[in-house]
């Protein structure tokens, strides 16, 4: 599925009021940001998405076409683009706030001296030049890297700010950094507890953060499949990336461990960095026969694994870097389909999936904790099924997605100052 990136506007019709700002666009893993633009067109807003990156996944959600905002690409690297980052220096220089972003980056760059830090500044450079006119307000996804670039724009421009934050952009950001942001920024919004107390304890005002799950909407998915008398081999589904945070490691030493006589295959969906040790692991273990590697998959193709699945495996934990997943999406889609979970009580999946109640949750990094709770979920299917309607349930009633998109919808029109988006 290719979305339309080249969709025109009404040249005609008025800028749009919201500039939102994200480090990638479209990208398959970030299902939660494509579902947020989608329902804040369905409230009125108009936007532009501006991304620091081009497209790189060879494939894209359905939804990434039913976005209407058109997308535009800051230079990835300065010297892709040389003239544009140097004509939009010149132009910035002569802007009110120039200096005060100018001595608030200096300021950075003592701190982080890095050439990602120069980047950002450049990329805000280009984006503060073409802003429309109209443009009234920044929103941005993630605290890191495009956090940096708006609000470097923001104060060039003039103009306020808000962003989302969520996993990676909370745990691995210097606390000086975070707690400046926050200080500028007119709002913080997250998607977990954890996160909010943690942006809470470094905000000068703990009410500009906001706890914003997600959530799901479920006219979006198909009723849940009948899983009863299957008699094939009971199929163990994943679906993230390959990276240290995911903890594939663990779980390739948990299906090793697992007992002889239990009858299974593993399918993993999603691409990642550690693809190929992850493969070279697999075939030490002696477990390539059962491990079907899809890589990269849309959301009706998730869907359509979950569907065919009878558990579904996430064994998070935290990374050396102090990278950590927030609340998976993955999970509240697996809930959709009545799949049994079972992940790690780790980060905000507890938030989710009650131990015993909505899944089943071990420990992170406790390979054979997992192996013991794969053979328990999948010797005791009638618990399973009971556990995972119940997840299904706690999805309706607590994580939908109008809570959120409601909250963050009241913060854009007030950084708008008009209560028309």
């Amino acid at each position: 599925m290719t979305p339309n990136l080249t969709r025109l506007t009404d040249k005609t019709a008025a800028a749009p009021p919201l500039a939102i700002v994200v480090k990638g666009y479209p990208r398959l893993s970030e299902t939660f940001i494509a579902q947020e633009f989608a329902e804040l067109e369905k409230r009125g807003f108009r936007f532009e998405i501006w991304s620091l990156r081009a497209p790189y996944d060879p494939k894209f959600h359905p939804i990434h076409d039913e976005i209407k905002a058109r997308p535009r690409y800051l230079p990835e690297y300065l010297w892709n683009a040389p003239l544009r980052v140097a004509c939009s220096l010149v132009h910035c220089l002569r802007l009110p706030g120039f200096g005060a972003a100018l001595k608030i980056w200096l300021r950075d760059l003592r701190r982080d001296l890095t050439p990602n830090r120069i980047r950002r500044f450049g990329q805000a450079c280009v984006l503060a030049r073409e802003l429309p006119a109209e443009t009234r307000f920044l929103y941005v996804h993630f605290l890191h890297t495009p956090a940096s670039v708006a609000r470097y724009a923001a104060i060039m421009r003039g103009l306020g700010w808000g962003f989302s934050a969520h996993a990676k952009d909370i745990w691995t950001t210097p606390d000086w950094e975070k707690r400046e942001k926050i200080a500028d920024a007119a709002f913080g919004a997250t998607c977990t507890a954890s996160g909010a107390a943690h942006l809470r304890g470094l905000a000068d005002d703990s009410a500009k953060i906001d706890l914003a799950y997600h959530g799901l909407d479920l006219s979006q998915f198909p009723s849940p499949p009948d899983r009863a008398d299957r008699e094939e081999s009971a199929i163990l589904l994943s679906v993230g990336r390959l990276v240290e945070k995911k903890g594939y490691d663990d779980l390739l030493e948990a299906l090793a461990g697992l007992p002889a006589g239990l009858d299974w295959r593993f399918v993993h969906i999603g691409g990642g960095e550690l693809s190929k040790q992850m493969k070279a692991k697999a075939d030490a273990l002696g477990l390539s026969d059962r491990i079907e590697w899809r890589g990269k998959r849309d959301r009706e193709e998730v869907i359509a694994a979950m569907r065919e699945a009878d558990l579904f495996v996430l064994p998070a934990k935290i990374a050396a870097s102090g990278d950590r997943d927030g609340l998976p999406n993955v999970l509240m889609e697996a809930a959709s389909q009545d799949l049994p979970i079972l992940s790690t009580a780790i980060s905000a999946i507890p938030e989710f999936v009650r131990d015993g109640v909505d899944g089943r949750l071990v420990p992170p990094g406790a390979p054979d904790r997992l192996a013991a709770a794969i053979t328990q979920a999948l010797s005791d299917p009638d618990a399973s099924t009971k556990m995972a309607r119940s997840a299904r349930a706690r999805l309706s009633a607590e994580f939908g997605v109008d809570a959120g998109i409601d909250l963050l919808a009241a913060r854009l029109r007030a950084g708008l100052g008009d209560a028309a988006p």
